[in-house]
């Protein structure tokens, strides 16, 4: 019987990166569950040998016991609201009782920190959120926080830049043929491979440091255009043209995108934890999305599917 038990509060793209990985190179040592707010993908979960269980807004878990009475590790990756985090409402009390609790993750984002001008922050920066969705995440921080602080609850928080991985890139705009080239001067965006964020969050719990956070985002800020030009190259297509963004006519949710433009620093992941960047550019990440593709599709099977027709 595995002795590490993983929950998930919010079975999405990175959660199943990290209960893929943490089977294939620690083979039977985990049991490996969470949750999600669909019967289809309930199923499909199922189907992979993943626990699963339904909880969203207005749904508790139905069984509090079977998800967090033997959890040793919980990762929460459900996006907070306007009163914060959703797992924090309905289940602190479960969580602060979880006595073989060696671990607890929160997925943040760097949209904690803002727009710094195309300055640079870090762990040490000020938080100073100027979206919603970033006020938001600060204010769940600041809630599982309370609980570290007054319950000593194993808390790491992970702020994360813009998650990309196989099936999640900008190939998938390309073929799609609605990749648009947009210049705004200066303007740089952060992100981060999948499997690097996996191997911070593998690192970080065989190496717990509660009450710690990490920024997690790769070497190499850049322009979305650039990101394009060579998903292009990649997949032998023409190359859209280039739009000001003030002549782009973007939606509200991508302006908020552009309305902020700052570049992370990732010291601490690599100094405390070690973190060799399998992917530090997005040409060596974009590239790699390429070639694993057809065996990322191929392992997910039926929840393929489901994460196909959903961005969590």
């Amino acid at each position: 019987m595995p002795q590490k038990r993983l929950f998930c509060f919010g079975f999405g793209y990175t959660a199943e990166f990290l209960a893929y990985t943490l089977r294939n190179i620690e083979k039977d040592e985990w049991h490996i569950a969470g949750t999600t707010r669909s019967h289809e993908k309930q199923e499909a979960m199922m189907a992979l040998g993943i626990d699963a269980q339904l909880f969203d807004n207005d749904t508790a878990l139905s069984d509090v016991h079977a998800a967090l009475g033997d959890a040793t590790h919980v990762l929460v990756s459900t996006p907070p609201d306007a009163d914060g985090d959703i797992v924090f409402r309905l289940h602190a009390e479960d969580i602060m009782r979880a006595k073989r609790m060696k671990w607890f993750g929160y997925l943040s984002t760097i949209g904690v920190y803002g727009d710094r001008g195309g300055g640079s922050v870090d762990e040490n920066s000020e938080l100073q959120p100027t979206s919603i969705r970033g006020t938001r995440r600060v204010r769940a921080e600041k809630q599982w926080m309370s609980l570290f602080y007054q319950y000593n609850i194993p808390l790491h928080i992970f702020r994360l830049a813009g998650i990309y991985g196989p099936g999640r890139s900008a190939l998938d705009s390309v073929r799609a043929g609605i990749a648009r080239r947009i210049y705004k001067e200066g303007h740089a965006f952060n992100r981060v491979h999948v499997e690097d964020i996996v191997q911070t969050l593998i690192h970080s719990i065989h190496k717990p440091n509660p009450g710690r956070w990490y920024d997690v985002a790769d070497d190499t800020p850049a322009a979305s255009h650039e990101v394009i030009e060579y998903a292009c190259e990649l997949l032998g297509k023409p190359v859209p043209p280039m739009v000001n963004y003030e002549d782009a006519n973007l939606t509200p949710m991508t302006q908020s995108f552009y309305s902020e433009n700052k570049r992370v620093r990732n010291e601490r992941i690599k100094e405390e934890l070690s973190i060799k960047l399998k992917y530090p550019s997005f040409r060596e990440g974009i590239k790699a999305c390429l070639e694993q593709e057809e065996a990322y599709w191929k392992r997910l099977g039926r929840l393929g599917d489901v994460f196909a027709a959903s961005e969590t």
